[in-house]
């Protein structure tokens, strides 16, 4: 590739030092205890087929094995990459898990006691463009692999990344298979969150471009899932930094959602929204954030993790149908204050003027929410830890309690929320 000057720019292939000696492979373990006390006459279904009960507990271990191969050299490298899941029950039991449980497997009315799922991608590289097909996990803002949970999600398709262009990132991509963070098995349909409807496939295309103006960033994706909605998307991240360690941000995410093809999910046509500004000194971030949804339905989306709304939170996504939502949250670097490693945040978030009045035929059935002047909050606490030195040195710990409140017409859950995870990281290569 020839820059404007007419100077060669190296591109990532030059460097590839072989399918051996490039590779890397990584070990990750991650041990979660959660507990969900529902409150205010909020129950669920257990996986045991009980109704009305209150008190849902899952516990589990989960180990996860990364291998990335180098390139082989010359113009056009080759490669591949691979990994390994499972887990195992740590006394989760099916009169306590939900009837969809959060971390551990089911079959029937029965919890796992173990669980897993390999698969692998292969890969090509020219210059700086790379392309991998098969089973991988995917970040964009409208097609995202999420790991919130114990293991990650992942997909089946292909995708290409390209980064000849200085300053320019370019992804499209197209896949037809999913496995959800609990799943056995790879090549699942994909599912819409909020419609409960499945399809065969996703396709996108975008880029995320470092602009001339300094610390700014935009970026802009459209995908079509297949047969029930196009979404376009549009961010930027700007950051203006001030003097004495202090900074403020700014950070924009918009989504257009509309049906198409047989629109299995019904009519949809929504503009969803959030904007977060954050004031930085020194250890201490403060930030107020606000998201706003247009439209009869919720803002949906694909996989669990394909929402970069700024007040997608633990326990609600305060993405309902013509919501308003705000959110005041501060987090602070505890390094230099208490101890190294340590940092906590708390946030608040409000939302109101929820309308589930005018749901399509398709939400009104699978959600079962009803009514106008929806409105809840939600309170999250996070602390985390990470060991600096020693035998443990990388363990990170974390604990996190939330608290989610409603009214009737907003239809989600009143509960509380504890989390307690350890994670301990190894590169093996």
């Amino acid at each position: 590739m020839l820059c404007a000057s007419g100077g060669a720019v190296a591109g990532a292939q030059d460097d590839a030092k072989g399918f051996i000696e490039g590779a890397a492979f990584h070990m990750q373990n991650r041990m979660l205890l959660e507990q969900l006390n529902y409150q205010k006459g909020s129950s669920f279904r257990a996986a045991s087929g009980q109704r009305g009960q209150t008190l849902a507990r899952e516990s589990a271990y989960g180990l996860m094995l990364n291998y990335e191969s180098g390139y082989t050299q010359g113009v056009l490298g080759l490669g591949l990459d691979a990994h390994a899941y499972g887990a195992v029950n740590l006394g989760t039991q099916a009169e306590h898990a939900r009837a969809t449980p959060r971390y551990v497997a089911k079959d029937g009315q029965e919890i796992a006691d173990s669980f897993g799922r390999a698969g692998a991608a292969l890969k090509a590289r020219i210059s700086s463009t790379e392309l991998k097909v098969g089973e991988m996990r995917t970040k964009t803002p409208i097609f995202s692999s999420s790991d919130t949970r114990l293991l990650p999600e992942s997909n089946r398709g292909w995708q290409v990344i390209s980064r000849d262009i200085p300053t320019l990132t370019l992804q499209a991509g197209r896949f037809t298979g999913w496995a959800d963070r609990n799943a056995r098995k790879n090549g699942a349909d994909l599912l819409g969150n909020y419609s409960g409807v499945t399809s065969g496939s996703f396709s996108f295309v975008g880029a995320a471009w470092n602009t001339p103006v300094p610390h700014l960033t935009l970026s802009s994706y459209y995908g079509q899932y297949a047969d029930n909605w196009n979404t376009a998307y549009l961010g930027s991240f700007y950051k203006l930094p001030l003097s004495d360690k202090r900074a403020l941000s700014f950070n924009l995410n918009l989504y257009r959602s509309t049906d198409t093809g047989r629109a299995r999910s019904g009519e949809i046509d929504t503009t969803t929204w959030s904007l977060m500004s954050s004031y930085v000194a020194g250890a201490h971030r403060l930030g107020l954030g606000y998201q706003k949804v247009n439209g009869n339905n919720p803002f949906d989306y694909v996989n669990r993790g394909s929402i970069w709304l700024e007040n997608a939170m633990q326990l609600s996504d305060f993405n309902g149908p013509r919501e308003a939502s705000w959110q005041l949250k501060y987090d602070v670097d505890l390094s230099s204050i208490a101890t190294p490693g340590l940092s906590a945040g708390v946030a608040y978030t409000r939302g109101s003027g929820i309308d589930n009045s005018r749901l399509n035929a398709v939400y009104a059935s699978y959600l079962g929410y009803s009514g106008t002047q929806g409105k809840h909050w939600e309170r999250d606490l996070l602390l985390r830890y990470t060991v600096q030195h020693g035998v443990a040195k990388h363990l990170n710990l974390q604990l996190r309690y939330g608290v989610h409140r409603t009214n009737k017409a907003q239809g989600e859950a009143n509960m509380n929320q504890l989390r307690l995870q350890a994670e301990l990281p190894f590169k093996i290569l």
